[in-house]
């Protein structure tokens, strides 16, 4: 018999259209790269160039954009019985600005897109139920009838004694407003096992400094095993119920910081499947943050999240070639 996916990832999946040169506006841009996108997806890919098990549930449009995104999602070894094909609305775009230093501006074309439509009824919970892992974002709770498919399978995981994992992915242009986003995000949040921001997000969500640790741990809640803030090239920052403390990052010549989050993630994810007493064990927990950080870095050394996704041995080098522990 196959094996079930450890990890199950849930919402959108799209293509994202990269400028192929940097540092200029979508206007002045020439010509794009067609780039799948989709962090849930992206984090599901990441899995398994890991060597660990994941699904992905969503919907994409039956159109050749859609087509090709399952057809990526299989070519990683992802299981894809979960996706739906939406015949009346049409896959996600989205065209991305890549700053001069790799940062991104997002335009997106959804009205509405075929992941904004997935119905609580064309949920996979089978795939669900038998996971390790239950992953998913924000962009997910924006609009029905998604909300309430999200909402369902979130229940479904809970029910069946499957950890959750949230990383809020905050997509402000997809929102009606920053209000709405950080009234919503928030929403799910005391669900979680355990949740990755970004410093920016913490910005955001608390509207203080993220630096700051009672920031940080206004963020924290009682059913959390774990919260991780990523703090771009310098590494991340972690809080259990029992310690806390940050891991350095890596140094490397960042091209494209699309999918950075979501190596990150996939990488922690598959860590946690594999020992779940990494929540207790700090050292253990330390290792798996630093060989995240790596596969974080690696990612954002070429243009596109899944292209730059890296294999362990990628991560294992870097960890080698570094300096610092």
């Amino acid at each position: 018999m196959e094996k079930s996916a450890e990890i199950v990832c849930f919402g959108e999946m799209l293509i994202d259209f990269v400028p192929d040169s940097a540092g200029i506006s979508l206007a002045e841009s020439t010509g794009f790269l067609k780039a799948p996108g989709g962090a849930p997806a992206n984090v599901a890919c990441a899995i398994t160039k890991l060597d660990g098990t994941s699904a992905f549930i969503g919907k994409v449009g039956d159109d050749e954009f859609g087509r090709m995104l399952v057809d990526i999602l299989k070519s990683n070894g992802v299981k894809s019985e979960g996706v739906c094909f939406d015949t009346q609305a049409r896959t996600a775009l989205a065209f991305v600005t890549l700053k001069s230093n790799g940062e991104r501006e997002f335009m997106f074309y959804r009205n509405p897109s075929a992941d904004m439509l997935l119905k609580e009824s064309e949920l996979n919970l089978g795939l669900i139920k038998q996971a390790k892992i239950f992953h998913y974002g924000s962009i997910s709770l924006i609009t029905e009838p998604c909300r309430s498919a999200h909402m369902a399978a979130m229940k479904a995981a809970k029910e069946a004694g499957v950890l959750l994992s949230y990383d809020p992915n905050v997509r402000l242009p997809l929102w009606p407003s920053p209000e709405a986003a950080r009234d919503n995000i928030k929403t799910i949040w005391n669900e979680a096992d355990f949740i990755k921001v970004s410093d920016d997000e913490v910005n955001f969500l608390t509207q203080k400094d993220p630096e700051k640790e009672e920031t940080v741990l206004s963020l924290w809640h009682d059913r959390l095993k774990l919260l991780v803030v990523t703090d771009g090239e310098k590494g991340c920052r972690y809080y259990t119920k029992s310690f806390k403390g940050k891991v350095s990052g890596f140094s490397v010549k960042t091209v494209d910081t699309t999918g950075a989050g979501d190596a990150f993630v996939g990488s922690l994810l598959v860590s946690i499947a594999k020992d779940p007493s990494i929540f207790q064990d700090e050292e253990k927990l330390k290792k798996a943050l630093r060989f995240a950080n790596a596969c974080g870095a690696i990612s954002t050394t070429q243009k596109g999240a899944i292209p730059a996704l890296p294999s362990t041995s990628d991560a294992q080098r870097l960890i080698a070639g570094s300096k610092t522990y």
